[in-house]
């Protein structure tokens, strides 16, 4: 007799059963999440509606007034993609502040985004109360408010600056340059003075991931054949640190297309041949001063659009770190 003719009958069944029993679908699956850890959207319920009430919402209504004309006064009209087509067909000044732009975020992007992990990285192998001492020292410059005004001083147009000073006394310029007014050094300036205040949240950032990395993992990786600190640093310390290099990639990558204060406050608005003038110049200009809203809200909809093209290229540049 075989084993399954002296099964109990109930027991046939129930085995029948969960045989062609069908595996729960994708919403089922979801549902039974939600209830698992209802507990955890309850505590994030929070973030998430102020984050959707001032940051998802803001940019979904930007977007819709980027396709009317609206100037606050008067109820929005329809104005379809003839704002883009002004913007890049019609707009020289933008054209201008989109190259200004890239020419910002190529240069100071990838090399803030180098030098705050290369400080954080040595900064890092100091003792505590020099550590401390050393990333106040580093990150100061970002907290200073103003004071990158310093710099104005510096390159003052009379003879009175200190880089006018320096060159005159020893011969290099017989009168004193307007640095600020002169389209050739406007924009080699103002980039000098990003990468100054550009030792900012991703600095203390990086050095916060660098704090959290496992140490028994460098033993592990000496015995895997790992020999110098270039390896560890690339086949340990930077995918350890993931999160860290991502939050620093879309802080520095904020920064140098949102570039506006500096170039203000230096160069003057507008700047001379707009040599300074970058998107966000160009966006304040219409949106707080000639109060078009619609072609304002066209500007800082392609603005949005190339900042988040630039950090899904960085996550998959990031996602090979360590291979």
């Amino acid at each position: 007799m075989q084993h399954s003719d002296v099964l109990p009958a109930k027991a046939k069944r129930h085995s029948h059963q969960n045989a062609v029993k069908p595996n729960p679908g994708k919403l089922q699956r979801l549902i039974m999440d939600l209830k698992r850890d209802k507990h955890l959207y309850v505590l994030i319920a929070p973030y998430m509606a102020l984050f959707f009430i001032f940051t998802v919402l803001p940019v979904a209504i930007s977007i819709l007034i980027s396709l009317t004309y609206f100037n606050m006064l008067e109820f929005p009209r329809w104005a379809g993609w003839s704002n883009y087509a002004r913007l890049f067909l019609d707009d020289d000044i933008f054209l201008i502040a989109l190259k200004n732009t890239f020419i910002f975020a190529v240069i100071t992007g990838p090399i803030s985004y180098i030098a705050c992990f290369l400080f954080a990285w040595l900064i890092n192998e100091l003792g505590p109360k020099l550590r401390a001492f050393m990333t106040l020292i580093f990150y100061a410059p970002s907290i200073s408010g103003n004071i990158y005004f310093v710099w104005k001083i510096m390159f003052s147009g009379d003879s009175y600056g200190i880089v006018n000073g320096f060159l005159m006394k020893f011969g290099f310029i017989n009168e004193p340059v307007m640095w600020f007014l002169n389209p050739e050094y406007t924009l080699t300036i103002i980039i000098i003075v990003q990468l100054w205040l550009s030792l900012g949240t991703s600095f203390l950032a990086f050095i916060a991931g660098l704090q959290t990395v496992d140490r028994t993992l460098f033993e592990a990786g000496a015995m895997d054949g790992i020999r110098n600190r270039w390896q560890e640093l690339w086949y340990i310390t930077l995918p350890s640190m993931r999160p860290q290099l991502m939050f620093g990639a879309v802080i520095q990558i904020t920064a140098s297309f949102a570039v506006a204060d500096v170039a203000m406050n230096l160069a003057g608005f507008p700047s001379v041949q707009y040599s300074a003038h970058t998107v966000v110049t160009h966006l304040i200009d219409y949106g707080t001063i000639r109060f078009e809203m619609g072609y304002a809200s066209t500007i800082a909809t392609v603005l949005f659009m190339i900042m988040l093209g630039s950090n899904l290229i960085i996550q998959k540049m990031l996602r090979k770190v360590g291979e």
